[in-house]
């Protein structure tokens, strides 16, 4: 009697592969962009060999940076840090003329490094949002999410109708066609008015060129919101914050992705805002100093009108 045949062994399953600079962009160690950059510079070496633009990796090799090992691993704690920019500081780690920058006020996050979620140039200040997640920081700045970014703009002398309309059905620009979203505007006396414009793109100075395409000089610019992220009443220029749970739970599922492990709010000490203060009065008292920096207008709501920036 012949016995009954065994069944096949199934077969190993092959270990999934992944683009080099994804797989460092996921582990935090900078934006995807960046990670390429540095490969075409020849700067990352994967197992004592010059890395190549689009090569695959299993997650096992040895990977170097500029002669550095780092670590493929993915953070375990997603963070992102709610940063309030001044003018003056430029968004990169290491400036040629020696300007400071934004990451020198900046805390070390619990894994990976900080990446920028886009730029804020010199002259521009408000909210500036930074993660040690690669992934949430790709698809944050990807236009296939289009997340609006939101910017209260003053600017000088009378806008017509026509101005307003062109910027909104689209102006041709050097690197091609640009427009606003939205704009709604928010007051003003004199010569300044203040706006506030919508895009769902981030090219470099880009709302400064739109305004500038009609002859319209913008005297102040601030970021006042990045997809469901606002800028938080009360925190001071040129301080942070660090994103509390329900907060980066909305983020990452803008995206479609899910946070990982996150520590609650309670756990994580966020850098206290410093006041200064002025010596004391005849009373015995101190008084607080005002910011010199004008609160901006909330973004724009369908619920509550807007505020009216204060003038400086």
């Amino acid at each position: 009697m012949k016995g009954k045949r065994l069944p096949a062994r199934p077969k190993a399953t092959e270990a999934r592969s992944e683009r080099l600079h994804k797989a460092l962009a996921t582990a935090g160690v900078g934006s995807r962009r960046l990670i390429e950059t540095w490969i075409t510079e020849g700067r990352i070496m994967v197992n004592g060999q010059i890395a190549t633009l689009g090569q695959q990796i299993f997650g096992d090799e040895r990977v170097q940076i500029d002669g550095r090992s780092v670590s493929l691993r993915r953070p375990t704690q997603g963070q992102v840090l709610i940063y309030h920019k001044p003018e003056g500081e430029v968004t990169t780690r290491h400036d040629p003329e020696g300007r400071p920058t934004v990451f020198k006020r900046l805390p070390k996050p619990q894994g990976g490094r900080w990446i920028n979620i886009g730029r804020l140039d010199i002259n521009t200040s408000g909210l500036l949002l930074l993660t040690n997640d690669g992934e949430l920081a790709h698809r944050l700045m990807h236009p296939k999410y289009g997340l609006e970014r939101e910017y209260a703009v003053r600017v000088l002398g009378k806008i017509s109708e026509q101005i307003l309309q062109n910027l909104i059905t689209g102006v041709m620009l050097e690197d091609g066609i640009a427009q606003f979203e939205r704009i709604e505007a928010a007051g003003g006396t004199g010569a300044n008015h203040w706006y506030h414009v919508i895009l769902k793109e981030g090219r470099t100075r880009e709302v400064r060129r739109l305004w500038e395409s009609q002859g319209v000089v913008v005297s102040r610019l601030l970021r006042v919101r990045y997809g469901s992220m606002v800028m938080p009443a009360g925190l001071a220029s040129g301080h942070w914050r660090l994103a509390d749970d329900q907060a980066l739970t909305d983020l990452y599922a803008s995206v479609e992705l899910a946070p990982g492990a996150i520590k609650k709010t309670a756990e994580v000490a966020a850098k206290p805002v410093r006041v200064k203060r002025l010596p004391p009065t005849r009373a015995g008292r101190s008084k607080t100093e005002k910011s010199p920096n004008p609160k901006p207008a909330g973004p724009i709501s369908r619920r509550s009108p807007l505020r009216k920036p204060r003038e400086q």
